[in-house]
């Protein structure tokens, strides 16, 4: 076990504008306190464009611009970004290393309400990612609501997800994301956009670090872009799932 310093970065995506939010996202990120891992929302390059046609074109220099930040700040980056995928799109987290190497998980589970699914090819995979012997499940947006999905089966110690959540359902949210840390006994780090997109949504925000209690370790102002750095220590987690081993009482199950 070992502690690890994240940073959360809260943004208003401008649609369809990679350079503009490259260099808002620059800004914010000026004067970084040196972390481990740096995560952005959804579709931090585009927005949640994923009816436009042609918006995966920005894949190359979206992962490109990650990637630069990796070296800069010798962090993991990792946000998601709409992708060329079969004959449509993925949804999908990048998690670029400092030293060039990327892994990635794709977003299983799409939203209806807004036909996601003619669009986006649903990801089949539930990943794993590791940075210093911290271990980290990976989950974008919807997936929140899906909790057999997440089931903490005792390898992770965080979960993630980045989203473009709407302002409108904020209060699933903070109970969604509260819950999620309690039942899986993990810390979780939840980065959310604020303002409008070009589809005419609402955004908040509600970037927030919640530890295996379910407390709110820190979290961005609601309504503007900001950015929080918070040392995670999960040497606290493991002394916690010590004296108190709900997970030994789980229920055994595969998904299929």
């Amino acid at each position: 076990m070992s502690t690890l310093t994240v940073s959360l970065v809260q943004t208003d995506i401008q649609w369809l504008s990679p350079e503009a939010n490259f260099a808002r996202i620059e800004q914010l990120l000026e004067g970084l306190e040196d972390s481990d891992l740096i995560l952005l929302p959804e579709t931090f390059a585009t927005g949640f464009a994923v009816k436009e046609q042609g918006v995966e074109h920005h894949a190359e220099a979206a992962i490109a611009f990650l990637q630069q930040c990796a070296q800069r700040f010798q962090a993991v980056l990792a946000a998601s970004i709409l992708i060329p995928h079969e004959e449509k799109k993925a949804n999908r987290m990048v998690w670029c290393q400092p030293d060039g190497e990327i892994c990635h998980y794709d977003k299983r589970h799409l939203f209806c309400l807004g036909n996601e699914g003619d669009f986006v090819v649903a990801g089949k995979c539930r990943e794993v990612f590791e940075l210093n012997g911290v271990k980290f499940l990976p989950q974008i947006c919807y997936d929140l609501r899906f909790p057999v999905f997440q089931r903490n089966h005792n390898d992770y110690d965080v979960m993630i997800n980045i989203a473009n959540w709407p302002a409108a359902r904020r209060l699933h949210w903070d109970t969604l994301l509260a819950a999620r840390a309690i039942e899986n006994q993990c810390f979780v780090l939840a980065v959310n956009r604020v303002g409008q997109d070009g589809y005419g949504t609402e955004h908040d925000g509600g970037t927030k670090v919640i530890d295996f209690n379910g407390n709110t370790l820190d979290s961005v102002a609601d309504e503007r872009p900001g950015i929080i750095t918070v040392l995670i220590d999960t040497n606290k987690l493991a002394e916690y799932k010590s004296r108190f081993p709900a997970y030994l009482d789980a229920d055994a199950f595969a998904l299929t």
